[in-house]
């Protein structure tokens, strides 16, 4: 088989593709009944081929070209998946194509985490506890069939709420009283799902219209994700909980979501620390759906609840029970989406996050904020977060628009702490009034982390909040209309050092702060 014999050649002269699997044998889907044809149902087949190279020892399952219409494919350790060029993968839809997919796992008391994040045998393509495992080659993931939407978390926080155990019910068929739960049984919502799993490589295939996640990975361990390309309409890639990420080379396009994000929830049942993740060289964006693997790259007339457009950004901390630690998102271009956002929220501890060599091209808000709160989506006892050794460096923004400049802010019990902005430059549309720069922005202690409650801020370059230890150096924030506001507002700052600072008009204005120095 010629196809076949070209994926071999491609296979042994880039032996890095498959690094995390076994070698010993090559299992064509099609050799196991599957068709290609857009119109069976293969993942039977597909999960055949599977099984034969698990019970080898291992292997690497070939996709030939063609198109395979399939329910849930179930990874096992040892399993390179090759997506050959010209192959695609297409979630089938069960409201028409007969069958189901695997039904959600890991049902506890409470869930602190939306149902898409909890549960991942519910996937077009998954793993669970699994050990050297890869999907590579140039092929595709077509999430035709997959959900955009899934029930939101169950947990103290929510009015109204009451326990499985106090119900009299097992956590099971508490959460099937819910008719959202009820609905979602046999369908799916990621692309792919990794859950706790060890040595895992994704490489070089492209998704498109990846559901409501296009790449999943939770509690999972040595992760390489690299030149993948993702358009979709919601999250493109998750980190959740995980540890020894590499995130290069990405391409990801969703507009009406998180590109690349990385959180620490409560999926696992249980507190863990989100750290060792890198996000290098990889380009976020915010265009309509389909058109940026096809080149045509149209803007998306999406508007979000918040009346501000689209998303399409790096996000560190929707989720942040566990925390974040030794984080690194540089050599980034993010182009027509919201900016670069971060902070920790449930409790943990988000510290040691750098964000470096980043290019913001027209985003449509704050081009880096930086939030403290107590939603606390989190066990009973989380308590108050700590945000403490973030430096943002090198950062070049162009096409900002006035009424969004960056923020650091915190709360009262809450002090964000030692945060560095270097060589960062900044030029948005200004405008601002007078009354906007006698605003005073309103507190909102248990807020999630989207900053749009705030509104128009008194700064046109940076507002900080409720934090100590803050250096801007080597920085300019330069306005395209006159603007009555400062560059720089403090209020409750303790120890500032403005300093090589360009910007138009009022450089600084401080208020209940102390030991601010500006040279």
């Amino acid at each position: 088989m010629s196809t076949f014999a070209g994926t071999l050649a491609g296979l042994a002269g880039a032996p890095s593709l498959v690094r995390a699997a076994s070698l010993r044998g090559f299992y064509e889907v099609r050799d196991f009944g599957a068709r290609g044809d857009g119109k069976t149902i293969d993942s039977g087949a597909i999960n055949k081929a599977i099984e034969a190279a698990a019970r080898g020892g291992g292997g690497t399952v070939v996709v030939s070209p063609g198109d395979y219409k399939c329910f849930s494919i179930r990874l096992k350790d040892n399993i390179t998946l090759m997506l050959s060029a010209g192959a695609t993968i297409i979630a089938a839809n069960p409201d028409v194509d007969g069958a189901h997919y695997d039904l959600p796992e890991g049902i506890f008391e409470e869930q602190l985490a939306s149902h898409g994040q909890s549960h991942y045998r519910n996937s077009l393509i998954y793993g669970i506890g699994l050990s050297n495992i890869a999907i590579v080659g140039t092929g595709r993931i077509h999430g035709l069939g997959l959900d955009r939407e899934n029930p939101e978390p169950r947990w103290h926080g929510i009015p109204g709420w009451v326990s499985p155990k106090d119900q009299g019910l097992d956590p099971q068929t508490a959460r099937l009283k819910d008719p959202e739960e009820r609905r979602y049984e046999g369908r799916a919502g990621k692309s792919i799902g990794l859950k706790e799993c060890h040595n895992v490589v994704l490489r070089d295939f492209s998704i498109l219209q990846g559901g409501h996640f296009s790449v999943y990975a939770l509690g999972c361990s040595n992760m390489t994700i690299d030149g993948l390309m993702i358009d979709t309409d919601r999250d493109g890639i998750d980190i959740d909980c995980c540890r020894d990420v590499r995130v290069s080379n990405c391409i990801v396009n969703a507009p009406k979501d998180d590109a690349i994000v990385l959180k620490s929830s409560g999926a696992l049942n249980r507190s863990v620390v989100c750290e060792e993740v890198s996000v290098v060289n990889c380009k976020t964006s915010g265009y309509l759906l389909g058109t940026m693997l096809d080149g045509t790259y149209v803007p998306s007339p999406y508007v979000s609840p918040d009346k501000l457009g689209v998303l399409g950004r790096i996000k560190l901390g929707t989720d942040s029970v566990g925390g974040f630690r030794n984080i690194l998102i540089s050599d980034c271009i993010c182009e027509n989406s919201r900016g670069l956002q971060l902070g920790a929220i449930d409790g943990g501890v988000l510290e040691d996050v750098t964000f470096s060599n980043i290019s913001l091209r027209n985003p449509v808000n704050h081009p880096f904020f930086l939030r403290l709160s107590v939603r606390n989506r989190a066990p009973v006892g989380a308590g108050v977060a700590q945000v403490r050794r973030v430096r943002f460096s090198d950062i070049n923004v162009s096409g900002a628009l006035g009424a969004f400049p960056c923020g650091i802010v915190g709360v009262e019990d809450g002090i964000i702490e030692d945060v560095s902005i270097g060589n960062v430059h900044i030029v948005n549309s200004g405008g601002g009034s007078a009354e906007d720069a006698a605003r005073v922005p309103p507190e909102r202690r248990n807020s999630s982390l989207e900053p749009s409650f705030m509104g128009v801020l008194p700064a046109h370059g940076l507002y900080v909040r409720h934090a100590r230890n803050i250096t801007v150096r080597n920085s300019s924030f330069e306005v395209t209309a006159p603007d009555a506001r400062p560059a720089l507002y403090f209020d409750d700052v303790t120890g500032a050092k403005v300093s090589s600072l360009s910007v138009p008009g009022q450089a600084v204005k401080s208020v209940n702060s102390r030991d601010i120095q500006v040279s």
